[in-house]
């Protein structure tokens, strides 16, 4: 499989996900993949069969074509803005350990964000994600959405603090007695936390939307 192709697929994809607010897990759960699978397709390194994409067509209510050839800006079945349905979501500056993301200080500017994605009784916040660990899937200044939640029920993209650093957008999985945060980017090993090194990680919560700032 031509290369060029896994890219305008991974691309397509992304597009179609961001614009209905469907993060990785809601679709693999919709449709039976597995979460490693799709990473592979969003990160250009598989291409999926036929009868993959037939059903990620019907899942979005799009052609096949839509998914697997180049589409122009024009071309794109774009979702309506409407502020209506919109509610303003802070971005900080930073999360840190003992830090109050949502006190005003911290807070550099609001993004109408959709309300629909936002899980009623949890706060919410944006986040830029500064270095290059997670490329391609994830570049600097990209925005993550992020669902304050201490507790994950799966292997996702999160929000951590390690010890006294900042906060770090990694792939994480909890075992009963491991955390790894892993990078997309092959240079950065994973980290692995076991036993009472658990504790050295703090959860901030899952992120469950991208934006690309150009």
């Amino acid at each position: 499989m031509d290369n060029s192709n896994k890219i305008i697929f991974a691309k397509n994809l992304s597009y179609y996900m961001t614009q209905k607010g469907i993060d990785r897990s809601q679709l693999c759960e919709s449709l039976g993949f597995k979460y490693s699978t799709v990473s592979e397709w969003l990160s250009a390194k598989k291409y999926p069969r036929m009868d993959k994409i037939e059903l990620l067509a019907n899942y979005f209510e799009i052609n096949k074509s839509d998914l697997i050839e180049s589409q122009s800006v024009s071309s794109l079945k774009v979702i309506p803005y409407s502020e209506a349905n919109c509610v303003r979501v802070p971005l900080i500056g930073r999360v840190a350990a003992g830090y109050n993301c949502h006190a005003e200080e911290n807070i550099s500017e609001y993004i109408m964000t959709d309300s629909d994605i936002l899980k009623d009784g949890y706060q919410h916040f944006w986040l830029e994600v500064k270095g290059d660990s997670m490329e391609p899937e994830l570049h600097e200044k990209d925005l993550v959405l992020v669902r304050e939640q201490e507790v994950l029920d799966k292997e996702c993209y999160a929000v951590v603090n390690v010890d006294a650093e900042d906060g770090l957008v990694k792939l994480v999985d909890i075992e009963n007695t491991r955390i790894t945060l892993s990078s997309v980017n092959p240079y950065y090993p994973p980290r692995v936390f076991e036993f009472e090194e658990m504790n050295r990680v703090k959860v901030i919560g899952p992120v469950i939307e991208v934006k690309r700032r150009f």
